[in-house]
């Protein structure tokens, strides 16, 4: 324990209002990163959160030391924990092209919570060095994240067609670069004349075949209306 908080560890105005402006502070950093990302949950709803999550816990010691409320301290912070799932599940959406989104956000959110828990039960150090930990998984452990990416040997793709014919050719252009095709799924058929076809693709790229190089050779081929890797 740091010994510069050790006069602030006790439930006083002067602490609470510590404790209070640091779940705002720290709940913003985070917020910040997602703000600038342009996540639905960003700078105003994590310090929500993490103010809220720092109140509760307050509130249960307030109601234990001073109202001599003989309870489980943690219960209201356990409730927390639980709740904030609601929050997080509500910033996961999977898109029409099955693209699972929001789960870094989700999983900020529920962090800022159990950083305001930890600020606002005095565990001072926890919480900053938390915050600090945690923008730097979302600033700087990304670019880890896509270099990863990048040289995955698995990838996934969406692809939007307009007849039969055009999947055959591209099953072909799989074939003449060596690609194994780990799993096909049509998600809609072409038998309208309104809609194009639709189809998900995972394969397996080998070191002389990037994704960067395939996607263009497939939007090349006749009938392809788009390509997005997923």
């Amino acid at each position: 324990m740091l010994p510069i908080f050790d006069g602030v560890r006790d439930v006083t105005v002067l602490s609470t209002t510590l404790r209070m402006l640091l779940a705002v502070v720290c709940g913003g950093l985070i917020g910040l990163e997602r703000e600038y990302k342009r996540r639905p949950a960003g700078f105003r709803t994590h310090i929500l959160i993490c103010l809220g999550a720092a109140m509760t816990t307050l509130t249960s010691q307030f109601l234990y030391l001073n109202l001599h409320y003989y309870t489980d301290m943690a219960r209201l912070g356990a409730q927390v924990v639980a709740g904030i799932g609601f929050i997080g599940a509500g910033a996961i959406i999977v898109t029409r092209r099955r693209r699972v989104k929001g789960l870094t956000t989700a999983a900020g959110l529920w962090a800022a919570a159990i950083v305001g828990l930890c600020l606002g039960g005095g565990f001072y150090e926890g919480g900053i060095f938390a915050t600090a930990l945690i923008l730097a998984a979302e600033m700087f452990l990304s670019k880890l994240e896509y270099r990863m990416l990048d040289n995955a040997p698995e990838v996934n793709l969406y692809m939007e067609y307009s007849n039969k014919t055009c999947l055959d050719n591209v099953l072909r252009l799989f074939r003449d670069l060596n690609l194994k095709v780990l799993n096909m799924e049509i998600t809609r058929s072409t038998e309208t004349e309104t809609h194009n076809a639709c189809a998900l693709f995972t394969l397996r790229l080998n070191k002389r075949c990037r994704v960067e190089q395939l996607i263009p050779k497939m939007n090349a081929t006749e009938g392809v209306v788009s390509v997005e890797e997923l």
